[in-house]
């Protein structure tokens, strides 16, 4: 594999057009890069005129294993015809291919817009398509994925940015005090609802920027993140604005939801829990690529005084938000 700390060093143009080919498809030679920083994502001319998307995984990420699963509970979704994204066959078979050190696979293009949060049928339309993930979600659960706990989004990442030292001296005090207060209490509310808790496959990192709207729904895109956990990951991540906005919509979300899959109301508990570790996950996840070249050229703001300022009062106000009973929709 190539060397992690420059993971994409040798990633040219024409190795991804000779990977494509070497799947079975005639590029015409137009490539276009698209938004994604944990991978490389290309949107790739065929000499039909078509086009195709292919992913580049992040050497040293997941095994084949992982990547394997997280593509066979994308097909599955999508023999259900549930609007996922799924990667398209390869011509020697399969779903993954290796090619020159790297691993890719390739999916069909589809274009979109972000769905509008403040529209009620935008809401509960993604409430059915999530109930209906989620229903498919429950039957079984994954062996090679990660199941989602305190360890992998919070204390991780936190131990790393201290370790490393990505807190500036002047707030390393600060910050250390209140993420770990944030934590301890996120571990309270873990613990408090973890036997009430029936955890399934998740898409894991369900926000806006995943889900692309036309004029026939939603369709959901990259399960580079699925994971097992509480169905409320899915959900909490279209919830935005004053806590009468987020009540709102909620409860269209649950409204087309529950016409698929019972939702435990107990998991709203863990709303701001999700949202504090996902937090401290963030940080952590830009520090732990921040030698990827990529990271510095599009988060330039990353690892400054200021940027950290701004962390240390976020995790503050999260403490509070913690305090606050759970919504009710």
């Amino acid at each position: 594999m190539p060397d992690t700390a420059l993971p994409y060093a040798n990633l040219t143009p024409s190795l991804i057009l000779d990977a494509v080919e070497a799947c079975g498809f005639q590029a015409s030679g137009a490539l276009l890069a698209l938004n994604s920083y944990e991978n490389r994502v290309y949107q790739v001319g065929l000499d039909d005129g078509s086009f195709l998307v292919t992913k580049i995984y992040r050497p040293g990420r997941w095994s084949d294993a992982a990547i394997l699963e997280e593509h066979a509970f994308a097909q599955e979704l999508a023999e259900l015809e549930i609007p996922v994204v799924a990667p398209l066959p390869l011509a020697e078979g399969g779903t993954l291919l290796h090619y020159a050190d790297y691993r890719l696979a390739l999916y069909p293009r589809r274009g979109g817009r972000p769905p509008e949060l403040e529209d009620p049928e935008h809401l509960r339309w993604l409430g059915r398509m999530l109930g209906r993930i989620h229903a498919c979600g429950s039957q079984r659960l994954f062996r090679q994925r990660p199941r989602l706990n305190t360890e992998l989004l919070g204390t991780g990442p936190y131990h790393y940015l201290m370790e490393h030292g990505f807190i500036p001296p002047e707030l390393e005090h600060n910050y250390r005090q209140a993420a770990e207060q944030l934590l301890g209490e996120i571990e309270s509310v873990w613990r408090e609802v973890a036997g009430w808790v029936d955890p399934i496959r998740l898409h894991g990192d369900c926000h806006p920027g995943n889900i692309l709207w036309t004029g026939q729904g939603p369709h959901f895109v990259d399960l580079d993140d699925c994971m097992i956990g509480p169905a409320i990951q899915d959900l909490w991540m279209l919830l935005s604005g004053d806590r009468a906005d987020m009540t709102r919509q909620l409860g269209l979300l649950l409204e087309g939801y529950s016409q698929f899959y019972d939702f435990n109301a107990l998991e709203l508990r863990l709303i701001e829990a999700l949202r504090g570790l996902r937090l401290i996950h963030y940080s952590g996840w830009l520090a732990r690529r921040w030698h990827d070249p990529a990271f510095p050229m599009h988060f330039p703001w990353f690892n400054t005084p200021r940027y950290w300022e701004e962390q240390l009062n976020t995790l503050r106000e999260q403490i509070e938000r913690l305090e606050q009973p759970p919504l009710e929709p």
